[in-house]
């Protein structure tokens, strides 16, 4: 079976820390080999927020899956946070994706089409969607606090 990586960083405090886009390449590869699935396609997005589906790679990748003949069967990523942290986003996604017959896969949450995985699931985009909504939130305090003190925020 023929599959489609799927990486991405928001930030580059993201790409140094566990999960850089080397990191999660090198699992996404390990899963593919130890499932005997053949990688099509490397699609990365470096420094993209997943709260924006107007990511190059991520857009290139969907495009593949609109062809008459989808060159691949499923899509891998680490998380399903690297896909979208939005959930409507995602389930459009996901919903786009299924009618082709294309699966995603989350490689460090495995979730099966059960009535109980599909609960998980979409607790973990709820969670995934709030983590992006409260880390926003903090930005925001810490660059306010960051001016109220005279300093210059960004870069």
């Amino acid at each position: 079976m023929k599959v489609a990586l799927y990486a991405r960083v928001s930030s580059d405090q993201q790409a140094e820390k566990n999960n850089s886009i080397p990191s999660q390449l090198r699992l996404l590869h390990k899963y593919a080999e130890d499932h005997n699935m053949e990688v099509f396609k490397e699609y990365v997005d470096e420094g993209e927020s997943a709260l924006s589906i107007n990511r190059p790679a991520f857009l290139e990748m969907i495009a593949e899956t609109k062809k008459q003949i989808p060159p691949f069967h499923s899509i891998l990523v680490w998380k399903l946070s690297r896909f979208a942290r939005n959930r409507q986003d995602s389930i459009l996604y996901k919903s786009m994706l299924s009618k082709r017959g294309i699966d995603l896969i989350s490689i460090s949450e495995p979730i099966d089409d059960t009535p109980q995985g599909q609960l998980m699931e979409g607790v973990i985009e709820v969670i995934d969607e709030f983590y992006s909504a409260v880390l926003a939130q903090e930005t925001l305090r810490g660059m306010i606090e960051n001016a109220r003190k005279g300093y210059r925020n960004g870069g």
